[in-house]
């Protein structure tokens, strides 16, 4: 399979990395306005991954690295991108430019055969939750969207606990902050967005509830937020559900500890352990259910979870195109 990248922010940089050693696999080409030296160094350093553990080398537009060559192009318009001559099977849209059909078209139009989103595209793109129904793609399906880092933990919290019955479910989501925020107090359409990220407990505005409507048969039920805090990486769902009958802590925690021990072991793990946010720090799974943190009074559940918003992201990601190589 070949594949290629149309940008290159934190997502892009960090699948560049992951693919380099996964089989069958061939990372062929990446796009992005940024100057390609600049990306040649944001490739090579990493403020939370590190450095770069191979030799990357830079010459003319092209990227060379663990033997292979990766042709770097700096076109805004994807329609202008030769991906046919290059052999693309399928581009990772990571720029979040173009995320709705239209948008995401423009690859298909350039030779490439589908096309995965890095996020929930508009709602005429399928909506595959890897883990919970991939299982719906065909060859018929030339673009996904695997949705975004929060859908893929609290897509599985959702199902696992309909197993009792949920009436309301309330999610809020500390996360990391984000290139979408700002470093100093400055002028932005969402007011809060532009305050200085790494000074503040910053409440944000996030569509998760409108993906989770689209899984799930709870419209009207289902809350969301965000608050970004003064860290660089991680996040923590803390999770309020309102079940339908009495529940006790010990049939909740039995509930993951077994999704953790069986089919959902690659995208769900269980702990007890005292986390922190920096103990997640490049881990795989969409999310890890903290059972220490459980609670439960009456029909009232508290859930904690944790996930790397980057690292198990892009874990998913790498999923999909292995387990969309049959379908080529």
């Amino acid at each position: 399979m070949k594949v290629a990248i149309n940008g290159m922010g934190r997502i892009g940089r960090l699948l560049f990395r992951r693919l380099l050693g996964q089989e069958g696999i061939e990372l062929v080409a990446v796009n992005d306005v940024m100057p390609v030296d600049n990306l040649v160094y944001l490739l090579k350093y990493d403020s939370l991954y590190g450095p770069l553990q191979k030799k990357l080398v830079l010459e003319g537009d092209c990227l060379h690295i663990d033997g292979y060559t990766i042709r770097a192009f700096q076109q805004e318009d994807p329609s202008r991108l030769d991906w046919k001559s290059l052999q693309v099977d399928i581009v990772l849209e990571c720029s979040g430019r173009f995320s709705t059909k239209t948008g995401a078209e423009k690859h298909l139009a350039s030779g490439a055969r589908k096309v995965l989103l890095s996020t929930t595209g508009s709602e005429d793109i399928p909506l595959l939750i890897y883990g919970f129904n991939q299982h719906q793609l065909d060859a018929s399906v030339d673009i996904v969207s695997p949705g975004g880092c929060m859908t893929n933990c609290s897509t599985h919290i959702l199902y696992l606990m309909q197993s009792i019955g949920i009436e309301s479910a309330h999610f809020n989501i500390l996360h990391s902050y984000t290139s979408r925020q700002e470093l100093v107090d400055t002028a932005h359409a969402q007011f809060r967005r532009g305050r200085a990220a790494a000074e503040s407990i910053i409440p944000v505005e996030i569509d998760l509830v409108k993906s989770l409507d689209r899984l799930f048969p709870l419209k009207g039920r289902l809350a969301a937020m965000s608050i970004r805090v003064p860290v660089t990486n991680g996040a923590l769902t803390d999770i309020t559900l309102q079940m339908k009958e009495d529940v006790n802590r010990e049939q909740v925690n039995a509930i993951f500890r077994k999704a953790a021990e069986s089919d959902y072991a690659s995208v769900l793990a269980y702990t007890e352990d005292e986390l922190v946010s920096a103990d997640i720090k490049g881990n795989t799974h969409s999310l890890i259910i903290d059972g220490s943190l459980t609670s439960v009074v009456g029909k009232q559940v508290k859930l904690i979870a944790w996930f790397d918003n980057e690292y198990g992201y892009t874990s998913r990601m790498l999923d999909w195109l292995h387990y969309w190589k049959s379908f080529l």
